[in-house]
């Protein structure tokens, strides 16, 4: 699943190429999303222009002219710059075409993702408004943390997770943090310290920072804005690597299913 730093490298790419361009014409060939793309996008799109692209948690929000585009990856999603007459390909669901002959293009194999029309000049949209901090502002900080997870049994590698806790700390992103940290994920989320906790958000900080650097992380289907493949993976840590020895202590790292998602960390380094 694309997360925070595969979105955030998916705006960075796409961005330059469709900043101020005029809208000439949008292609909707399969509406079933995971919610059925709007019936008014292209007559909302069309003669417009978008003024700025930038992410929210995991959403891509297109500033257009009227109003605003949101847009989610889903599980396999990708939205990326084609040009004219590039061949169609399957799952290729909605095209967005500039009068340059750029294309924006959006595929999804499995149509987990999605895309939203908001008109007027307020971004408001109930898909937005439980979510918590970003994870690279001043908002988010162990402290922030710390005060939410008070009382908290649930692993602390769930509570991270959580959107309306922060946004964007994924499965892969959640690992690595954790293992850098020196925290087992299962442990409960208050029985970690205010001093711990300032060290995973510093983790979390400067992992997405790497990442996003990196050009995120390609596992199965994410390509960048480009088209391209992030190139993190070659320096995961933990996420993948059950069975293999810890890169710190050489034991073999533990796979264990924390909330249906794939969790790998070392039973000698986190505690």
């Amino acid at each position: 699943m694309p997360e925070l730093p595969e979105v955030e490298t998916t705006c960075r790419g796409i961005e330059p190429h469709v900043l101020n361009k005029p809208i000439c014409s949008v292609l909707v060939r399969d509406t079933r999303l995971r919610w059925p793309v709007p019936a008014d996008l292209a007559s909302s799109l069309v003669g417009g222009q978008f003024s700025r692209v930038e992410r929210r948690a995991k959403y891509i929000v297109l500033h257009h002219t009227d109003g605003f585009v949101l847009a989610h990856l889903g599980m396999t999603g990708s939205m990326r710059i084609v040009s004219a007459g590039e061949p169609i390909k399957a799952h290729d669901h909605v095209d967005i075409c500039f009068e340059n002959g750029v294309i924006l293009r959006y595929h999804d194999p499995r149509r987990f993702g999605s895309i939203h029309w908001i008109a007027g000049q307020d971004l408001g949209h109930p898909l937005l408004d439980t979510l918590g901090p970003e994870p690279l502002s001043d908002d988010f900080s162990g402290r922030s943390l710390y005060a939410r997870s008070r009382g908290k049994t649930q692993a602390v590698k769930l509570f991270i997770m959580d959107a309306k806790v922060v946004v964007g700390v994924g499965n892969i992103y959640a690992n690595e943090a954790l293992f850098a940290a020196g925290i087992d994920p299962r442990r409960a989320a208050g029985n970690v310290s205010l001093t711990r906790y300032q060290d995973l958000a510093q983790h979390i900080k400067r992992i997405l920072s790497y990442a996003i650097a990196r050009g995120g992380t390609t596992l199965r289907d994410f390509v960048g804005g480009d088209g391209k493949p992030g190139y993190f993976k070659q320096e995961l840590n933990v996420y993948g690597r059950a069975g293999l020895p810890c890169v710190t202590c050489a034991k073999s790292l533990n796979e264990v299913r924390l909330g249906q998602r794939t969790t790998v960390f070392c039973t000698a380094c986190q505690r």
